[in-house]
């Protein structure tokens, strides 16, 4: 018959005056209940074993997704923030070539992307010399560009925002500066009644920054400002 084993005095005076200590460690109580189930002989099933096993394993994987939507909820409250602070910066300026000047300066610091381009389409043809003013910003194409760039359909007619991975850039709208960027988002812009559409590209070196599958509200907010703003300039 074996000798039961000896505890300590003063660690079993400690353990009686704060049995708390053994129930909020998760491994000894493992090894309580596991002694537990060997003392009883393997022909004698524990169900509160088990069900405190799953029990366990549930808790495990409530904490998880406790954890990911905590994680889901700042991200988008960060990503809320800066949206906003870029849409108050691009309300700032008084002339369009400020407006122009910071879309591609500030604003795309605040939006935290490499670089923005502003496709114009235009039956016109040429550029001239106030649109060359204004820098690699703004791009002029040909009527219907847009629509081909973006792959749209009739049944995509009212989506306003496409993100996508790139591995060949299109020097309508980077020129020959835009080499590095791997991952875009995409707004379409309805610039109004009479009017040709336009596209809001922001370009970044990261190809996980933007690709299908994530969320685009605040983009479509973003690119809802951006177009009022423009028809606003453009009037």
């Amino acid at each position: 018959m074996s000798v039961p084993a000896t505890i300590d005095e003063e660690l079993r005076a400690h353990l009686i005056a704060q049995p708390e200590t053994i129930l909020d460690d998760q491994d000894i109580m493992r090894a309580l209940i596991a002694a537990n189930e060997r003392s009883m002989g393997a022909n004698i099933v524990d169900l509160r074993g088990i069900a405190m096993e799953r029990l366990e394993a549930r808790l495990d994987r409530l904490e998880d997704t406790h954890r990911s939507v905590i994680a889901a909820a700042y991200n988008n409250i960060s990503g809320m923030n800066l949206i906003h602070r870029a849409v108050l910066r691009m309300l700032d300026p008084a002339d369009f070539e400020l407006f122009m000047a910071d879309l591609s300066g500030e604003v795309a610091e605040i939006l935290r992307v490499d670089c923005v381009r502003l496709v114009l389409e235009t039956e016109l043809g040429q550029k001239n010399s106030a649109v060359e003013r204004l820098g690699p910003v703004l791009s002029v194409a040909n009527p219907g560009f847009v629509d081909e760039y973006l792959g749209m359909s009739a049944e995509q007619s009212s989506r306003q925002v496409f993100l996508r991975q790139i591995q060949e850039q299109d020097e309508t709208i980077y020129g020959d500066t835009g080499f590095w960027v791997r991952s875009e988002a995409c707004l379409r812009l309805d610039l109004g009644e009479g009017r040709l559409p336009g596209m809001l590209v922001l370009g970044v070196e990261d190809a996980q920054q933007f690709k299908p599958g994530q969320g685009t509200d605040l983009l479509a907010f973003f690119g809802g400002v951006f177009e009022r703003a423009m028809r606003r300039w453009l009037s």
